[in-house]
């Protein structure tokens, strides 16, 4: 049985469970600049508790491929006000803060979150790792590959998926060893992959099961959805709910997604489903 330990209670992820997505942010790819003062923020996050979100991932700094790079004062800036809102307003949120800076990483867990959400697994900034050990909170580690200004011309692969697998245990090992408990494994759809290349780690998900780690799926109106489709982000949700059914039924333990409510339906059918077997 796969559990995380959130603020003290063990939360059970062979349920699958939502963590809805926050960005504060002017140019994500998908909802940039639409969570620009705290009542639109509180309001985001009222809704996607209300519809089943178990976590809420906030993040200040956009990883879109070719995402404008900032300075770490103007991430801090952008997501301790938002988590200490949240908190105040919804303290049994389970937050978790997407950054991949050690310093953000603290504050915001000082400020109320729960969860460490880092595109790099610790390779942007040496001292996260050791961080995490510290502030004993969950780990969401990623596959990617150089920056996410870089990471477009860096989808050079023998083998993907075996590629990934060998860096997550790589990852995995020296977080134990730094004494991380819980780690959550984000194969990294869409980061230093090809659309082909992302399609085929998605085919081949269930063998991240040998990780023994819970599996984390973004895959939420991502270009491997709307440029297969030959449309935008913004016409992406129907396709999403379509891949999150295949990553559910490939073994992903949390959806990562910009759409609660559909995602949360596609789960409890999921259950239903594997439940007659």
């Amino acid at each position: 049985m796969k559990t995380i330990n959130c603020k003290g209670t063990r939360i059970e992820l062979s349920s699958p469970k939502v963590m809805g997505i926050i960005n504060i942010t002017p140019d994500s790819f998908f909802d940039g600049g639409t969570n620009t003062t705290k009542r639109a923020v509180l309001l985001k996050a009222e809704k996607m508790l209300t519809e089943g979100a178990t976590f809420l991932d906030v993040g200040g700094y956009s990883s879109r491929p070719g995402a404008v790079h900032i300075p770490e004062t103007e991430e801090l800036n952008r997501v301790i006000p938002t988590i200490e809102a949240i908190v105040q307003a919804f303290p049994e949120a389970y937050i978790s803060i997407d950054t991949f800076r050690s310093k953000v990483a603290k504050a915001a867990v000082e400020s109320g979150a729960a969860i460490v959400n880092d595109i790099s697994a610790g390779k942007l900034d040496i001292n996260m790792i050791s961080t995490v050990a510290k502030l004993k909170v969950p780990y969401i580690m990623m596959h990617m590959k150089g920056t996410p200004q870089t990471m477009s011309q860096q989808t050079d692969y023998q083998n993907i998926t075996k590629e990934v697998l060998f860096y997550f245990s790589e990852r995995i090992a020296e977080a134990r060893k730094a004494g991380i408990n819980d780690i959550i494994a984000d194969p990294g759809f869409g980061f230093a992959k090809t659309r082909q290349q992302s399609f085929t780690v998605l085919k081949q998900l269930e063998l991240f099961k040998a990780l023994d780690v819970p599996i984390l799926a973004g895959l939420s109106r991502k270009s491997m959805i709307y440029k297969t489709l030959k449309t935008e982000a913004e016409y992406a949700l129907n396709g999403t709910t379509a891949l999150n059914s295949i990553a559910l039924l490939k073994g992903a333990n949390i959806l990562r997604v910009h759409d609660v409510k559909e995602a949360v339906e596609c789960v409890k059918l999921h259950q239903e489903f594997i439940n007659l077997s």
